[in-house]
């Protein structure tokens, strides 16, 4: 991004660097910090050598705040709008999961002005859809 444009998260002028980034929703950090924190704890039979906390309050949050907890309801909602959904708004959308329309265009304005813009029928069913995929995990 040149020195000239501003970023603006709403518009996804977010920078290089996170152009280029994988987003993932608190549910993926969940299951990675889980994995590395049971790493840790084998690795350490000493005491002192214990998880910072720091890294314990972060897998609290994401924990808390994970909308789902299979790792086949989160490939199904990785997957199921990859061609129409922006990945970085794919994972804004599962993070919070608005129930309506205008929930989402007020969380994520982008959603409707970026390129392929989608219409409030499209937002619906994509909404319902990931819904659908949280109910049934």
């Amino acid at each position: 991004m040149s020195g000239e444009e501003e970023e603006n998260a709403a518009e996804l002028k977010i920078g290089d660097e996170f152009l280029k980034a994988k987003c993932l929703m608190n549910c993926e950090v969940s299951l990675i910090l889980d994995h590395k924190y049971e790493q840790l704890q084998q690795m350490s039979e000493d005491p002192m050598n214990q998880v910072s906390q720091v890294f314990e309050k972060s897998l609290q949050y994401v924990k808390r705040f994970s909308r789902y907890k299979n790792p086949d309801a989160v490939r199904q909602v990785r997957e199921y709008p990859r061609s129409h959904l922006h990945q970085n708004l794919l994972c804004v959308l599962g993070n919070l999961c608005p129930e309506t329309v205008e929930e989402a265009i007020a969380m994520v304005p982008s959603i409707k002005s970026r390129g392929r813009g989608h219409d409030d029928e499209a937002i619906e069913k994509m909404l319902n859809d990931m819904s659908l995929i949280k109910k049934f995990e």
